[in-house]
């Protein structure tokens, strides 16, 4: 018995795994971009301005345990597979809705 290949459901499939993989693989490469760097923020970097603005409406100081403190950590570490679990997920759903919205868009 032979059953027909959905392509469409393949499709789906390659989209939001792609974009779990590409989220978990391209995110250290993003945030050295921005000037976290496993040595520290980069001077005059995005990274900088930001902890700069956070340091300046905090009253002087970042906080721990915070989003930009998670990001230096990361950089600095690399992902644990929580995170990378967490953000594999993140981009995975990213993918389905990606996939939602092209497919909502058809003109058959």
């Amino acid at each position: 018995m032979t059953e027909d290949i959905d392509l469409e459901q393949i499709c789906k499939l390659v989209v939001i795994g792609g974009g779990g993989v590409a989220t978990v693989l391209l995110t250290p490469a993003a945030l050295a971009a921005m000037g976290f760097t496993s040595t520290g923020i980069a001077a005059g970097s995005i990274a900088a301005k930001l902890m700069s603005y956070l340091a300046i409406t905090g009253g002087g100081g970042v906080a721990a345990g915070g989003v930009f403190a998670t990001l230096q950590s990361i950089a600095m570490g690399g992902l644990s597979w929580l995170g990378a679990g967490f953000l594999g997920g993140a981009g995975s759903t990213a993918g389905w809705v990606l996939s939602r919205i092209c497919n909502g868009t058809r003109t058959d």
